[in-house]
C-alpha cells in the first residue's frame, strides 16, 4: 500500500490545479484518473482553443442553490491570477465576444502546462487506473487498479455526467452519498434544445441559418447567437438559457434585438411598396429566415397591400417568438452538469467536507454551474486552488 498525504480523484482542470497547489506546498499527491491522458474536456474546449477565463467573472454569472457559495473562491483565486498562470507559461491568448478568453493556439498548450506543473511539483499521476472501493478508518483508503492507496485527505474532482464518451459519470456523486453528503438534482447544461414534430418542421429547414438573437426563460434573457439544426435550437444563447429553462416552460425569441421590424418595415413601405414583404424582412434576417416567417402569417402581396396590423403581426412574430422546447439533447452534448454535491454541506473556503473532514470536493462535482463563456474553468481553477490550500 502506498500513503499519500492527499489522494485526488479526477485529471480535469480542477483536480489537476488542486494536485498542483497542494504539492506545491510540500504535500505528497496521487492524482488518480480511468482515462488515458489528463485534461481531456481541456482539450475539447472552445474549439481547440480552450475557453480558460472570462475577464467579467462575477458570482452572479454561476448557477447553485446557495448563490453566495462561489463566492469566496473565486474572489480568492481570480481570472486575473490564472492569466497571469498563463502569461508566464509563454502561452498566447486573445479576447473574443464578451470577455471570453481563448488560447491562440491549440488548448494542448494549458495540458502542457499542468502537466509540467504537475512533474515539477512531484504529483504521482495515475492514468488508464480504474477506482474501486473507498473506505474512511484512519485516513482514507482507496483501492485501484494500481495498487491500494492510503491519504489523510481525499479530493473528489471527477466532474459530473456530461459528455458520456469521455467516460464522464456520477462516480462523484456516488462517492458523496457514501459518505453522507446530499447530492443536489442533476440535469444538462448548456446544451441544445430539442422540440416536438410541429416546430421542428419549421427549424429543420433553416438547419445552418445563424443569427444573433435574444433568448429568455425562467426570468433571465440572453443576447448572443442563435443557431438552427436539424435537431433543434443550438447556439450560445440557447445554450445559456438551457441553464434556466425546465420542461413544460416557452422560451421567447427576439429574433432582432435592439430593432423594431414593423417601424423599419412601415417605413419602407413608404416609399417602396411595390416591393415584396419577404424580401424587405430579408434586409434585416437572413432570406430563408424572413420568408418562412412571411409564409408562416400567409401574408401575400407586396408592402403596399399590408395593413398596419399586418405589419404589426409580423413584429411580433419576429420579436417574440415563443417556442416550447420537449427537452434537450441531453448530456451526450452537453458542456457541464447543472447541480451536483450540495454546497450546504461544504466549507466555502476550503471545499472540505462539513461532517468529515479531509474529505473535499471541486470542480463540476459540486452544486456550481457557470454561464458559457469560460465561467466554469475559473470554477475549476478558484475551486481547485483554495482546496489546494487547504490540503
Amino acid at each position: 500500500m502506498r500513503s499519500f498525504d492527499a489522494i485526488i480523484l479526477g485529471a480535469g482542470a480542477a483536480g489537476m490545479f488542486c494536485a498542483i497547489e497542494a504539492a506545491r506546498r510540500g504535500r505528497q499527491v496521487a492524482l488518480v484518473d480511468h482515462a488515458k491522458a489528463p485534461g481531456e474536456k481541456i482539450r475539447i474546449s472552445g474549439g481547440g482553443r480552450c475557453n480558460f477565463t472570462n475577464l467579467d467573472i462575477r458570482p452572479d454569472r454561476f448557477l447553485s442553490r446557495n448563490p453566495h457559495f462561489a463566492r469566496s473562491a473565486l474572489s480568492r483565486y481570480t481570472q486575473h491570477d490564472f492569466i497571469a498562470r498563463i502569461d508566464a507559461a509563454g502561452i498566447g491568448w486573445h479576447e473574443k465576444t464578451l470577455g471570453q478568453l481563448f488560447c491562440n493556439g491549440s488548448a494542448r498548450e494549458i495540458i502542457a502546462m499542468l502537466v509540467a506543473d504537475m512533474s515539477a511539483a512531484g504529483v504521482a499521476l495515475h492514468l488508464a487506473t480504474q477506482v474501486g472501493e473507498i473506505s474512511h478508518g484512519d485516513g482514507f483508503r482507496v483501492s485501484t487498479s494500481a495498487g491500494e492507496m492510503r491519504a489523510g485527505k481525499l479530493v473528489v474532482a471527477t466532474g459530473g455526467k456530461s459528455i458520456p464518451k469521455m467516460g464522464a459519470t456520477g462516480f462523484g456523486y456516488d462517492i458523496a452519498r457514501r459518505f453522507r453528503l446530499a447530492v443536489t438534482e442533476t440535469r444538462p447544461a448548456l446544451v441544445p434544445l430539442t422540440f416536438g414534430d410541429a416546430q421542428l418542421d419549421e427549424i429543420r429547414p433553416l438547419a445552418g441559418v445563424a443569427l444573433p438573437a435574444q433568448v429568455a426563460a425562467g426570468g433571465m434573457a440572453f443576447r448572443e447567437g442563435l443557431l438552427f439544426t436539424h435537431r433543434g435550437l443550438s447556439g450560445p444563447a440557447i445554450l445559456q438559457i438551457s441553464s434556466y429553462w425546465r420542461e413544460g416552460m416557452p422560451i421567447n425569441v427576439d429574433l432582432l434585438p435592439g430593432a423594431s421590424v414593423t417601424e423599419a418595415l412601415a417605413a419602407a413601405k413608404g416609399v417602396g411598396g411595390r416591393q415584396a414583404v419577404a424580401g424587405a424582412l430579408a434586409t434585416s434576417l437572413p432570406e430563408k429566415l424572413a420568408r418562412q416567417i412571411v409564409a408562416r402569417l400567409g401574408l401575400r402581396g407586396n408592402l403596399a397591400d399590408q395593413s398596419k396590423a399586418a405589419l404589426a403581426k409580423l413584429g411580433a412574430e419576429v420579436h417574440d417568438w415563443q417556442l416550447r422546447p420537449v427537452g434537450t439533447e441531453g448530456y451526450r452534448t452537453a458542456e457541464v452538469t447543472l447541480g451536483g454535491v450540495d454546497t450546504d454541506g461544504l466549507e466555502a473556503r476550503s471545499m472540505a467536507s462539513r461532517s468529515l473532514p479531509g474529505l473535499h470536493f471541486i470542480g463540476e462535482v459540486v452544486d456550481v454551474t457557470g454561464w458559457l463563456g469560460g465561467y466554469n474553468f475559473q470554477w475549476a481553477w478558484s475551486s481547485g486552488w483554495v482546496a489546494g490550500q487547504a490540503l
